[in-house]
């Protein structure tokens, strides 16, 4: 962490990193939703955009959840690194790249970062955010089992975690394209997974929306709330070892 601000400084870079992601990725799934159903409260959603359907609105989603965390990681890695994701932070400190003081105050801010970003979103948006959109909760879609979910996320988080390992921690990596990778790969990854689990990767993506959902009255969906604590953090860490013991350090 050499380089890097004190502790302080980092978490709440965490925390603002981990807010535009929930806010723009997942806010992004909510207005999809409610342009589907045609909400209109509010604000008018149903005019004319989000007709893609299928597959192209998960790129959508994608792609928005992309863009926010490449511009985070530009804005802030210089700062905190730029995790903001739990599995990410628990993934570097296994393999020895992130201080072990450090975790739990990361983890715990971006957990905040995600649930404000929840909420603001409702206060924004209205109760349609939260009625309609479910705050873009994550949950297996239907004929997904649990045991599935979970591969699936591990799956997802893996191919991420070994972008990061690449592009980011490897001090061999060509400086500038983090951000652009990193970014890039969860679209890919959302696109793919989106209609599987929701394409979480993230528990704290997970988290955010479950709580913002419960204290607005919102579906009660933490009973698959392991799916994206078990999978994302068994995938980060597998791939973290993997690409470690690829790179031969």
């Amino acid at each position: 962490m050499a380089g890097f601000k004190n502790l302080p400084r980092r978490c709440l870079a965490e925390f603002i990193g981990t807010f535009f992601l929930v806010f723009i990725g997942a806010g992004a799934a909510v207005i999809t939703l409610m342009i589907e159903k045609g909400a209109v409260h509010p604000n008018s959603f149903n005019m004319g955009i989000g007709v893609l359907g299928g597959l192209g609105d998960w790129l959508a989603i994608g792609l928005a959840f992309g863009l926010a965390i490449s511009a985070v990681i530009y804005a802030l890695g210089n700062i905190s690194g730029a995790h903001i994701n739990p599995a990410v932070t628990l993934a570097l400190w296994a393999v020895k790249k992130f201080p072990g003081a450090d975790v739990i105050p990361y983890i715990v801010s971006q957990l905040a970062g995600a649930s404000f970003a929840s909420l603001l979103f409702a206060g924004v948006v209205g109760m349609g955010a939260v009625t309609v959109g479910g705050l873009g909760a994550t949950a297996p879609f239907p004929g997904v089992g649990y045991i599935q979910a979970v591969v699936a996320e591990a799956v997802g988080t893996f191919l991420l975690m070994l972008a990061i390992m690449g592009v980011a921690v490897d001090k061999r990596a060509t400086p500038g394209f983090a951000g652009l990778v990193i970014g890039l790969t969860v679209a890919g990854i959302i696109t793919t997974l989106g209609n599987i689990t929701g394409a979480s990767i993230n528990p704290a993506r997970t988290f955010g929306p479950y709580l913002g959902d419960l204290i607005l009255g919102g579906s009660n969906l933490w009973i698959y709330f392991p799916i994206y604590v078990v999978g994302p953090v068994a995938g980060a860490v597998l791939a973290a070892f993997a690409y470690m013991y690829m790179a031969g350090d």
